[in-house]
């Protein structure tokens, strides 16, 4: 596998009652000992909580649902957020993931069979369309290209396995970002600075990353034309993970030119292939595809 770090949505887990029941027990166990365990218990259920969470939480519901003293549950979000393990929003007064939580989540893929799994459909993908194809994840606000499978007569891309792109850019890391929380999309563009211009194409604010987002996301695929090369178009749909997460993104790419931005050239039929191979692979890692 490469050692390539890369991002993506988070594994998302579930809160249950089990897990409350055993966290609550192994303090009681363990209490009045000089051990760090029950802390260190604690702040991964607030993290597992979130993660199951569609959106932030506030500190007293945390407290609430993992039956801790409104105290331990402040000590514990504070330091989460020092370490970026947990994003705090004051104007709503609630939390979210952070982004070392986004990395955490993202390095089970260095152990994991996507790659493989990837490789063979994006090559038949490449065999029904006849132009490259990619699977793609986040790092940071970056799109990291993992695969590249190319056709016969290949064109010459800048996007070779390795390369980091500006996620906003492109249709894969978008793909990504338009199904995550809008609270981790802001963590990930913090400033006007963040949003590098390759072209003069595509979204240079926060405002209009996220009427692209929506647009894509209502449309149920993403698609950039002339964003990162002039000339050159992609179609992208994510892969989700069994909390319909998105942890990736494949992606088609091909010599196109649309004289408008947005492109009103009809992607529908090549964004129905990208999608039914990435739905393949969301299934084949037992994630769970959009209704």
């Amino acid at each position: 596998m490469r050692s390539i770090p890369p991002l993506r949505g988070c594994v998302q887990y579930q809160a249950t009652p089990e897990l409350v029941w055993n966290t609550r027990l192994d303090e009681e166990k363990t209490m009045g000992t000089s051990s760090d365990i029950p802390a260190l218990r604690r702040g991964l259920a607030v993290l597992q909580l979130l993660a199951g969470k569609a959106g932030p939480v506030s500190a007293s519901a945390i407290a609430r649902e993992l039956e801790l003293p409104r105290s331990t549950t402040y000590h514990l979000l504070a330091e989460l957020e020092r370490t970026r393990f947990v994003t705090r929003l004051p104007a709503e007064r609630r939390y979210g993931l952070g982004i070392a939580a986004f990395e955490l989540g993202s390095a089970y893929l260095r152990h994991d069979p996507l790659e493989r799994l990837a490789g063979t459909l994006l090559r038949e993908l490449v065999e029904q369309v006849g132009h490259n194809a990619h699977l793609g994840v986040l790092h940071g606000n970056e799109l990291v290209y993992l695969i590249k499978e190319r056709p016969a007569r290949p064109e010459t891309l800048v996007t070779d396995v390795g390369v980091r792109l500006p996620a906003h850019l492109t249709a894969s890391g978008r793909a990504i970002l338009a199904h995550l929380p809008a609270a981790h999309v802001r963590a990930l563009y913090p400033s006007a600075s963040s949003f590098v211009r390759r072209t003069d194409r595509g979204p240079h604010s926060l405002s209009q990353l996220r009427q692209t987002l929506a647009a894509e996301r209502r449309r149920g695929w993403a698609c950039e034309d002339g964003h990162v090369t002039a000339g050159f178009a992609s179609v992208a749909y994510p892969v989700f993970d069994h909390g319909h997460l998105p942890i990736a993104a494949i992606s088609v790419t091909l010599r196109h030119h649309c004289d408008g931005d947005p492109c009103e050239f009809d992607w529908t039929p090549l964004a129905t292939r990208v999608r039914a191979t990435a739905d393949n692979l969301t299934r084949r890692i037992g994630g769970r595809t959009a209704s």
